[in-house]
């Protein structure tokens, strides 16, 4: 969740430089270079439906969701407000992990869901900012899209090592931002210190930590379990943007925040869990 959240700062970040999308174009750029070694030696095993696969999965789950949720933030939305509008991902999820998975959520697990949900109305409140209504529109469109991703991940689970799966993620969201980015001139600002670090943070927190780890869980443990931690993003979040720019945390906050944890804890499945410590 410390890896996860960072996402959120990262598009802070990003929002304070000349062009966020030439942020994101570099993030994806370099950490496709990183990953090049490891999808070089993977290729001979690489078919056509893997790499289509892993195609899909990056435009959805990293240009879909980061592309609309840095475009809302960059219209105004509070990182910790974007924060809590991501975290309906798990109601998203369990409604759909039956229909598409065949999973079944338990009754303890709805509840947890609920809560976070209610959780998540106490601490937004009122305190929406000054963005327009479309900058909340886009952070729950990129909601949506990562939740397909992540039905996709489980309905077709693939063998792929997880380095291997980055790069080629990476690399298609390379692809797809490029022709935006250029229109803004491609590197034009690389030389901001500013841009710089946004890149950096990006690279090593959000993308190789956040993604990483992501993917990593749902390889262990089932959806609607994983998506559930989500709920957890919203604290840690806040906790990122009050260190580092000083954002306030509110009485409503907390007390939402606490509904979140609690919520995190009741949709824990417990035969999930066990099964994921037996395979650690």
């Amino acid at each position: 969740m410390v890896a996860w959240s960072s996402g959120y700062i990262g598009a802070r970040l990003a929002s304070e430089t000349s062009s966020f999308l030439q942020v994101l174009l570099w993030r994806f750029l370099v950490v496709t270079v990183l990953l090049l070694p490891f999808v070089l030696h993977y290729l001979r095993r690489l078919s056509l439906f893997e790499l289509g696969y892993q195609a899909l999965v990056g435009a959805l789950a990293m240009f879909g969701f980061l592309v609309l949720g840095v475009a809302a933030i960059d219209l105004g939305v509070p990182a910790g407000t974007a924060a809590l509008i991501a975290a309906s991902q798990p109601l998203m999820t369990a409604a759909l992990a039956g229909p598409v998975l065949g999973d079944r959520v338990s009754a303890r697990q709805w509840l947890g869901i609920a809560l976070g949900l209610l959780g998540i109305a106490v601490a937004v409140g009122g305190a929406f900012g000054t963005a327009p209504l479309e900058g909340y529109l886009l952070s729950l469109l990129s909601t949506f899209s990562l939740v397909l991703a992540t039905l996709i991940v489980k309905a077709r689970p693939l063998a792929t090592p997880l380095l291997p799966a980055l790069g080629l993620q990476s690399a298609m969201t390379a692809l797809l931002l490029l022709p935006i980015a250029l229109v803004e001139g491609v590197g034009s600002d690389w030389h901001e210190p500013g841009f710089l670090w946004a890149v950096i943070w990006f690279v090593v927190f959000s993308t190789l930590g956040g993604y990483g780890f992501y993917w990593l869980c749902l390889r262990r443990s089932s959806a609607t379990r994983v998506s559930s931690l989500i709920y957890l993003t919203p604290p840690v979040t806040m906790l990122w943007a009050w260190a580092l720019f000083g954002q306030p945390v509110g009485v409503a906050a907390l007390i939402g925040l606490l509904f979140c944890s609690v919520a995190v804890v009741l949709a824990k499945d417990r035969g999930d869990a066990e099964g994921v410590f037996r395979k650690a």
